[in-house]
């Protein structure tokens, strides 16, 4: 994670679900935003409670409310709410607030059509180890984001991972590459470690060497400047235990196939954009 001078900005959360909640952990633990400074809502009662307690920021059950006490404004909600909870705000927006959508398929354009004409607007898509600090984040600014909305919402989004700016263009790119890339290396390490069931490890010990691989793995590719094929040649042997498990991979045509995974992934990202 990236360090940030302090953001002296009023922050509200419309959506107070476990993104919402990993960047509220992630701003209040990096000190970035104070606690003091940040509105959460949410419809959930018991879901609120639980935020202000946990993390001591202020609960708020009006969304129009929090809005009005806000300089920066993230809408973290489901795509299917975006539409009724931007008609809910009307009358409660102020063209020099900045509104960071976390919703996937919800372009910046569709966001300002809701909003005073000028409203800044940056369209953001994370990924779920952003719950852990280690979050790859792309993010688009709208038609009226300036460059220091751009980055604020940069420093903003650098407090759970990485974060990297981009033409909205590609934000289904990221959505298929990063957005869903965490359940496809979930799916490696599960079938990894039931490989380890089958050549008889017992399950907790399978699981477990599963885990670690996978998170060694990932710190090496994370801190070492060496790019992803250069280190799996590493640690390929000639004739080794190594090539023979990616003799096979490559004769199951494993690139293809999940390169077009990907290509699945980013044509629903299409197909549920608006």
């Amino acid at each position: 994670m990236t360090t940030h001078s302090q953001i002296k900005k009023r922050i509200a959360f419309l959506g107070a679900g476990n993104m919402a909640e990993a960047l509220i952990s992630g701003l209040t633990g990096s000190r970035l935003v104070p606690a003091k400074s940040i509105l959460a809502s949410d419809i959930s009662r018991e879901r609120l409670a639980y935020i202000k307690k946990k993390y001591r920021v202020a609960p708020a059950t009006d969304n129009a409310a929090a809005v009005q006490k806000s300089d920066i404004i993230f809408l973290a909600i489901k795509p299917q709410q975006m539409e009724s909870v931007l008609t809910g705000l009307a009358g409660a927006v102020k063209p020099e607030q900045l509104y960071i959508s976390i919703a996937a398929g919800i372009t910046t354009t569709f966001i300002e059509k809701y909003l005073p004409s000028g409203t800044a607007v940056v369209r953001a898509m994370p990924n779920t180890p952003a719950l852990v600090g280690a979050g790859a984040i792309g993010l688009c600014g709208g038609k009226w984001a300036r460059k220091n909305d751009i980055k604020t919402a940069l420093a903003l989004f650098s407090s759970v991972g990485m974060a990297l700016e981009l033409p909205e263009k590609l934000l289904n790119a990221v959505t298929a590459v990063s957005g869903s890339g965490p359940a496809y290396v979930f799916y490696l390490a599960e079938a990894m470690a039931q490989a380890g069931e089958e050549l008889g490890l017992p399950k907790e010990v399978a699981e477990k060497l599963a885990r670690q691989t996978v998170f060694g793995a990932g710190t090496m590719l994370a801190k070492l400047p060496e790019t992803a094929a250069e280190l799996r040649r590493r640690v390929t042997s000639p004739n080794g235990t190594t090539e023979a498990a990616l003799k096979y991979l490559e004769k199951k045509n494993f690139l293809p196939v999940v390169g077009q995974a990907i290509k699945q992934a980013h044509k629903r990202a299409d197909e549920l954009t608006r």
